[in-house]
This record gives C-alpha cells, sequence and structure tokens, in this order.
C-alpha cells in the first residue's frame, strides 16, 4: 500500500510568512490615492485597516513572525496534508508525480481561515469591535466568520447576490458563528442602492460587495474593513501553505517542476506558489513553471489588461496597477464564485507582466469534468474553484504522458465542494444529456497549452 500522505506535526509547523516583494527586483508601481491620484501613503489605508495589518502591507522584511496566538489557532487544523495522487495518476497512465496540498481540512472547508484567523487576531488586538466584509462563493464570509466568534468580533457579510441564491448553506454557516449576511447589491448602502436603480435584477459582482463594505467599514469608529485576497498583507498570510509544502515536498525526496492553483484575486495562489517561486526570483531554479488558472468566463491574466484600476465599482479604494476587465464588469454567474472578480493582484499582476508565472484559462465544463474524475479516484469532492487547478494538474500530466517526461505537479486544493454540490447537480444532469465521460474532454485542453 502506498503511503500518499505526507504529514508536519503540530511543532513542525512554520513561524513566520514569507513576504515576495524583497525578491521582486523590477519596480511595482505604487497603489494611487482615489481621490488625489498620487501614490497612497500607509497612513491613507488607516480608516479601513488596522496599523499591523497596514505595516504588512508595506513590510520590507523577507519573513514576517507569525504570533505565537494565530499559530494557536492554525493548530485547530494545520499543517495541513500533503497528498501523493497515486490514484490520479494511475487513472491517467501518465508517468507524472502529482501532489497536491489539501486545504479543506478546516472548520470553514477552505484556505480562507489563514488570512481570516490573522486578520481577526490583529483587529482584536487593535481594539476594533467589529469587522464588514465580502464574499463571492461564501469560502471567505465563512472563514472570517468563524474567525471574529474566537475572538470576540461582529461580523458582517455582504455576499455577491447569485451566490447567495446559488449557496444558500454558505450563508447558513456564516450565521451559524453570529454572522449578519446581506444579499449584494443590497439597499442598504448607497452603491448599492445605485446598482439596483440602474440594474434592478443585477446578480451582483465581488467589486459590487467590496463597494458596500467599505462604505459601512468607514462610517464607524470600532468598526474596520476585512479583505480576502488582492492585497499584500492577504498573500502574505497564505503563505503558510507554501512554507508547510516546501517542508512537505522535502520528506517526500521531490520538489516540483510544476506549481499549480486558481485565482481569482490571487490569494491561494501566492499561497502555494510564492514559497517556490522565491527560488527561482532568486536564480536557484530558474526552470520552475508556477501556474495561475482562472475561468474562461472571468479571464482576468489572460484576457485582461495591466493598468490601473480601482479594486471595487463606486471608486472607494485606491487604484492599483493590476490585470483587470474593468471594475464594472459583471462576470456570468459560474459557480466557481470565488473566482468571479474583475482584478488580480498588483503583486501576481506584475509577476505575470514580468514573465516569471503563467496563466491558463478554462471552461465550467472542462473544469467540472476534471472535479467529478478528481472525486472519482482520490475521493475528495472538491470546490469548483479548486477544480480549475485540478484541470490544469491533468492536462499537464496527460502532456507529460504524450511526451513521457515523468515531471512532479504540484497543485493547491484551496478547499471542498460540500457546500457545493448543487453546482454538481446541473453539471452531472448536463453530462447524462451529452453523454460523455470525463476524459473524452481532456485532450482539448492539452492542444490549447502554450509551447514552452
Amino acid at each position: 500500500m502506498n503511503d500518499n500522505k505526507i504529514l508536519l506535526s503540530a511543532n513542525e509547523m512554520p513561524s513566520q510568512w514569507y513576504n515576495i516583494l524583497p525578491d521582486i527586483t523590477t519596480p511595482m508601481a505604487p497603489p494611487l490615492h482615489p481621490g488625489t491620484k498620487q501614490p497612497a501613503a500607509a497612513s491613507d489605508f488607516a480608516a479601513i485597516f488596522p496599523d499591523a495589518l497596514i505595516a504588512q502591507e508595506f513590510s520590507p522584511d523577507s519573513f514576517v513572525d507569525i504570533p505565537d496566538e494565530v499559530r494557536e489557532a492554525y493548530a485547530l487544523s494545520r499543517p495541513t496534508p500533503l497528498i501523493r495522487a497515486y490514484a490520479l495518476e494511475k487513472r491517467l497512465q501518465t508517468p507524472a508525480k502529482i501532489f497536491f496540498k489539501y486545504e479543506g481540512v478546516n472548520s470553514a472547508g477552505s484556505h480562507k481561515s489563514n488570512t481570516a484567523l490573522a486578520q481577526a487576531y490583529y483587529n482584536k488586538q487593535a481594539g476594533v469591535k467589529r469587522l464588514v466584509t465580502e464574499t463571492g462563493a461564501g469560502q471567505w464570509g465563512s472563514a472570517l466568520s468563524a474567525a471574529c466568534k474566537r475572538y470576540g468580533l461582529g461580523c458582517e457579510v455582504f455576499m455577491v447576490k447569485v451566490s447567495y441564491d446559488q449557496k444558500p448553506y454558505r450563508r447558513t454557516f456564516m450565521q451559524l458563528f453570529g454572522a449578519e449576511v446581506h444579499a449584494s447589491p443590497s439597499d442598504l448602502t448607497q452603491a448599492g442602492r445605485k446598482i439596483l436603480a440602474e440594474h434592478p435584477h443585477s446578480p451582483g459582482s465581488l467589486a459590487i460587495a467590496i463597494s458596500e463594505a467599505v462604505e459601512l467599514a468607514v462610517q464607524r469608529d470600532d468598526t474596520k474593513y476585512a479583505l480576502g485576497s488582492v492585497l499584500n498583507h492577504v498573500l502574505l498570510h497564505q503563505t503558510i501553505i507554501g512554507e508547510e509544502a516546501r517542508l512537505q515536498m522535502e520528506k517526500a525526496g521531490a520538489y516540483p517542476d510544476i506549481v499549480i492553483a486558481c485565482a481569482g484575486g490571487g490569494s491561494n495562489f501566492a499561497g502555494l506558489g510564492f514559497s517556490f517561486l522565491r527560488d527561482k526570483l532568486r536564480g536557484t531554479n530558474t526552470a520552475l513553471r508556477v501556474v495561475a488558472v482562472e475561468p474562461a468566463s472571468c479571464p482576468t491574466l489572460t484576457k485582461g489588461v495591466f493598468a490601473y484600476d480601482f479594486g471595487d465599482e463606486s471608486g472607494y479604494t485606491p487604484l492599483m496597477k493590476m490585470y483587470t476587465l474593468g471594475h464594472s464588469f459583471i462576470p456570468d454567474k459560474i459557480h466557481a464564485g470565488g473566482l468571479r472578480y474583475h482584478g488580480m493582484s498588483p503583486i501576481v499582476s506584475h509577476l505575470y507582466h514580468d514573465k516569471q508565472i503563467e496563466a491558463e484559462a478554462y471552461t465550467q465544463q472542462e473544469i467540472f469534468e476534471a472535479a467529478v474524475l478528481f472525486a472519482e479516484t482520490e475521493g475528495i469532492v472538491p470546490a469548483p474553484e479548486s477544480a480549475h487547478a485540478i484541470r490544469s494538474a491533468i492536462v499537464h500530466a496527460e502532456a507529460c504522458k504524450a511526451s513521457g517526461e515523468a515531471k512532479t505537479i504540484l497543485f493547491n486544493l484551496s478547499g471542498h465542494g460540500f457546500f457545493d454540490l448543487g453546482s454538481y447537480d446541473a453539471y452531472l444532469q448536463h453530462r447524462l444529456i451529452e453523454h460523455k465521460s470525463p476524459l473524452e474532454h481532456i485532450q482539448e485542453s492539452i492542444d490549447r497549452l502554450p509551447v514552452i
């Protein structure tokens, strides 16, 4: 029997987050103040973030200590397992070695807890009483509601309306932990009322939900805003994933040739990818490939433009230089709600523009084909967001079979799909009509891969 799990003890959990900024050698464009359009100062963020998180946003240090209280909270589910996907390899008959880091083992079911616990801790230390946020598919809202409950904070969540309707049990989970949950756009804010007046049946977007959350956060002195992706401090907190994975890959006697993660705003992609990407940036492994995978219906990196844009629909947030589809973009009603964001993290965008990372995009049909194949072989039902990374991993493994190369592939399984069974039901009904097996579509994806 193959020993497919590579585990770390609680004592082996990393004690620092990795900050990629000092390893980026080309200058990054600074955020701009939304009013003056001049470079934003740290003080410009004080209305929505506590000082500790602002310091992390601009930190010049390669590693940042994780507070003992946060590590204690992490220890409820961390370190998370690294798993060798032997059954998937066998089904594919590929010479590739496929590993995945499984982040769905905590109560909220995704990687989002890594930053939710940290943000709730720092806000509690600053005397904040309540956090307001947005959520797409509900993973972030779930994680923050649980983190706020742990630290005795109030929590208010604006959930993108299409996901609010598609995923009612995510809403239930947030309410279970005491959060107030609103479908966005709502009539509770000026930003929401403006959208509803123009588009009464708007399905919402993360950009709209962010506008609503920020608007409420700045109205009360005891309230701050919490963001689930995009900004530097959020990506920093997620690197606990990659720092663990480096230790686990070393235990397995392996090192990845290709690192893959889905990408909406960039947090789970950075969480796994940045810790390995530092070897490429420092010149010790220039052949490493790091791949961000996004929905074909919201192709921020693969079809967006690299330009300054707002992170929200109403223009409350600083302007950031990023790949964007435009802050008024309303994505299709895909089930991978966590990836329905118009922009990409400025750091991820900068790395893509510098050709240090790659990007791929797949359709909803393609990612559910991969998700079902993965569930059949590995026994885990993945979140639709995570299924994008699975699709890419399968495509690259199939390419290895065609070439005969035994590459090592590592991907981030950023969350489980137990709250997404309605999405799977819709897919399965479609597959019954189409009468096709999961592997029948893979070759089309292989043919679309860029030649490296």
